[in-house]
């Protein structure tokens, strides 16, 4: 071949197609294509994975690491070693490498259609597409105007001239997907402005791309030279609409024959991977880029359980924990520091940081027109100028259209690096989220401050459909009648997968909505008999709320203040009928811990023994079920015993009162004096031996006991006497009843008590309840929590210990089985 027609740029290598045989035979295991696209996936995942560890607590994204990561590994850092550079990342591997790579970047861009939910278009207010619309076009005018004025203003490169436009609109850009990351990152996705960051950025990602696919479908036409502008558009339009009317339509077929996640079919995976690659290769056909296809497909699956889940599940972290980091390195080896001249540099720095500018105009002009708050706005503003990844993509294709140039190239990544940089950790080190569900002070949502006789609300919280029946049961116990009728706020929390933005959805009658799991339908359903079945004196409302962990806490609090619950129930995360890995076990204890904390009503904690499966007619017809309350005194125990005497107004149902006296105190009550005190444990404990006169299933049991090791006997005594014991979270930590307790508390949500019956293995169920307080702060406060003793001591209704007999007719515990 004639050496003057190779073109200039071109690199000649041997071509090797053998595998190494290893060490032992004197070959490099680098020698072969195969094994050195591994170590170089294996290099690039594992100091991703290690700078996002080191960054993540510095408030940085994951696009900070992935983009740093590249540059590490590209030409710009190891890459200048010589021996690093031809053993790892050699030139004969980039072809390889670039494949695998953008192969890799077109099933992430799949996942990201598929987890976008366009749903939120629809339902977005005037205020949401306002914002939207001008974080996207604000920007992009002004930003344009601003590089038009600079063309005239500033001397500069030809090559720079020629593209200034280019690049002053290529920043102004933004998409959806990175701000959803980033509040996932932030960990503000549930918040209130993260719900309008989600809908303002889909909306604003949207206009940017379809802009973007304007821009380069014309640049491709004018630089053909050829009338091909509405031949390509045509055959965009062709390709939308088979997603549209063919592709949408199999996969609702799909879902249709699908019952839940893990039964999706693999052949239905299958023909959609298909689907994807074909329309790859469609997109490249017709000029446009191989991923317009796949995002397009992805965004017509619907997004969720059962289909788009199971896509997320088997792609998602495999594509972007292992393939996705190569592709930053193969970015980065575009990136050649040294050809950025520093004129240059501050040119495109200036219209980056005008860029930023002008969003953050976009955004808080009609924020603050709608009445947002002026920090919010400001937030909501930085929140929406972050870029990433989809903008790198862009840039890319723009440079390989010959829109941008190298350099320009070069210094706008290194632009949305720093910017990305430093925007997120401002955010996420000064911007605290409203906790809108707070209540004001003196407005108890409590069981013991409702009037006995009229309607209350508790909210149920469970997480598999196991959990219906003992949630149901405790329903039961706890007596809706016409007198005072009770309102069931039911909430299937399920962990976010298959989609970007939490869901929280009500169900109504009759409706159903194919993006909600398959498993809230059977608890919809039991629910709508319970609530049959009492008809006139129990409401029943089930809600669906699909978000991660970190934040699933965040929709009960919200639930619970809207619709002044007195009650939270939420299940112990250790159940003897379900077994689930201990990560997701340890994460729903998270979610108890976070409820317990921050929920503006009453808590309770409901343990249940695996007992509460059975049926619930031991209520609903003449068996004797039994419920005990543990008293030592405070306000969760008061909230417990008002609990507990709502229940003993059903006929079935055997109330005992345990009350403990410190023996060595003169038999005083070991309460303390904070949220009323010893007058307010005489004063409940009083008016529950007035209801016995009434009530011949109330009874009062007074234990007196000197240390621990009494309360322990006493309680332990009490094994096969109850089928469901009530007893109080918060204790006094310093009371001598009680000592030795905290050095053994393995679940503290439990509290002493509660912690200690469990370690007991009881085969009772156990509620722990927790009373709203309007200051959390003075329970905490140590100076508040000193022990007082009775003046006087109160006598018991009994002077020896005789538990409530076994009920008749071989009644076993736990018949109903809280």
């Amino acid at each position: 071949m004639n050496v003057s027609s190779i073109p200039e740029g071109t690199v000649c290598f041997e071509q090797q197609l053998h595998w190494s045989r290893g060490i032992f035979f004197n070959e490099s295991p680098f020698s072969s294509n195969t094994s050195l696209l591994l170590a170089q996936l294996s290099f690039c995942a594992i100091v991703t994975a290690s700078l996002h560890r080191l960054l993540t607590p510095l408030g940085q994204s994951v696009f900070v690491s992935q983009i740093l990561a590249g540059v590490i590994l590209g030409p710009s850092v190891l890459g200048i070693n010589s021996v690093f550079r031809d053993k790892i990342f050699p030139v004969s591997s980039f072809y390889i490498v670039d494949t695998f790579a953008y192969f890799g970047v077109m099933l992430f861009l799949f996942i990201i259609g598929v987890k976008t939910d366009l749903s939120v278009i629809q339902k977005s207010g005037k205020k949401v597409v306002a914002i939207g619309i001008c974080t996207f076009s604000m920007p992009l005018l002004l930003n344009s105007l601003l590089g038009n004025l600079m063309t005239h203003s500033i001397p500069m490169e030809p090559r720079l001239h020629r593209s200034i436009i280019w690049i002053a609109s290529f920043q102004a850009i933004s998409s959806s997907h990175v701000i959803v990351c980033l509040l996932a990152d932030l960990n503000l996705i549930k918040s209130h402005l993260g719900r309008l960051a989600i809908s303002s950025s889909t909306i604003s990602g949207i206009c940017s791309s379809f802009w973007a696919l304007i821009v380069f479908t014309g640049k491709q036409s004018v630089h053909a030279k050829q009338h091909t502008f509405l031949a390509m558009i045509f055959f965009i339009v062709v390709m939308v609409f088979f997603a549209l009317c063919i592709f949408r339509p199999i996969t609702l077929r799909m879902i249709r024959h699908t019952a839940n996640t893990k039964s999706v079919k693999e052949s239905h995976i299958c023909i959609i991977f298909i689907f994807v690659m074909a329309s790859a290769i469609y997109g490249e056909y017709f000029g446009q880029h191989f991923i317009f296809g796949p995002v397009i497909l992805g965004m017509v699956i619907p997004d969720g359980p059962p289909l788009g889940s199971a896509l997320v599940t088997k792609l998602e972290f495999f594509v972007s924990s292992i393939i996705l980091p190569i592709f930053f390195v193969v970015s980065a080896a575009r990136i050649d520091f040294s050809l950025i001249s520093m004129r240059n540099f501050v040119i495109i720095e200036i219209l980056a940081f005008f860029a930023t500018l002008w969003k953050l105009a976009g955004v808080m002009l009609p924020a603050l027109y709608w009445k947002l708050p002026v920090s919010d706005a400001l937030y909501l503003g930085l929140i929406l100028s972050n870029q990433g990844i989809m903008d790198v993509l862009i840039l890319e294709r723009a440079k390989s259209i010959e829109l941008i140039d190298t350099e320009s190239f070069t210094v706008m990544v290194l632009s949305i690096f720093l910017f990305t940089g430093i925007l997120a950790p401002i955010v996420k080190f000064s911007y605290r989220p409203t906790k809108r569900y707070v209540v004001a002070a003196g407005e108890w949502m409590t069981l013991q401050n409702a009037n006995p006789n009229s309607e209350i609300r508790i909210l149920a919280c469970l997480h598999y459909q196991e959990h219906t029946p003992c949630i149901i049961n405790l329903f039961e116990a706890s007596y809706p009648n016409p007198l005072a009728p009770i309102s069931f706020y039911v909430v299937h929390l399920v962990e976010i997968a298959g989609r970007t933005a939490p869901l929280l959805m009500a169900h109504h009658p009759g409706m159903r909505d194919p993006s909600v799991p398959s498993e809230s339908d059977h608890i919809i359903n039991a629910l709508r008999f319970f609530e049959h079945e009492n008809r006139g004196h129990a409401s029943v409302y089930p809600f669906t709320a699909i978000s991660p962990y970190a934040s699933m806490h965040e929709d009960v609090c919200t639930l619970a203040a809207e619709r002044s619950v007195s009650m939270v129930i939420t299940l112990f995360h250790i159940h003897p009928l379900i077994h689930v890995s201990e990560e997701e076990s340890n994460a729903i204890r998270v979610v108890n811990q976070n409820i317990i904390q921050e929920c503006p009503c009453s808590v309770g904690v409901l343990i249940d023994r695996g007992t509460m499966n059975c049926s619930a007619a031991s209520l609903l017809h003449h068996d004797v079920y039994r419920v005990g309350v543990i008293f030592l005194g405070g306000p969760d125990d008061r909230e417990a015993l008002a609990y507990a005497r709502r229940m003993a107004k059903r006929p079935t149902i055997r109330l005992t009162l345990v009350r403990f006296v410190d023996e060595s105190g003169g038999g005083a009550n070991m309460s303390t004096s904070y949220s009323g005190g010893v007058d307010a444990d005489l004063d409940v404990v009083n008016e529950y031996k007035d209801s016995q006169m009434t009530n011949k299933q109330c009874f009062y049991q007074e234990e007196a006991v000197q240390d621990s090791v009494g309360v322990v006997g006493v309680i332990r005594s009490m094994e096969s006497c109850f089928d469901l014991i009530l007893v109080g979270r918060r204790h006094e930590d310093d009371s001598p009843l009680l000592a030795g307790f905290q050095d053994w508390n393995e679940f503290p949500e439990l509290g002493f008590v509660g912690d200690m019956i469990v370690s007991l293995e009881y085969k009772a169920s156990v509620l722990v309840v927790q009373q709203a307080l309007p200051n959390e702060d003075y329970f905490d406060n140590p100076q508040n929590l000193r022990q007082d003793s009775f003046v006087g001591m109160e006598m018991p209704l009994n002077d020896n210990r005789v538990w409530p007999a076994p009920a008749p007719r071989g009644h076993q515990s736990g018949s109903l089985a809280m």
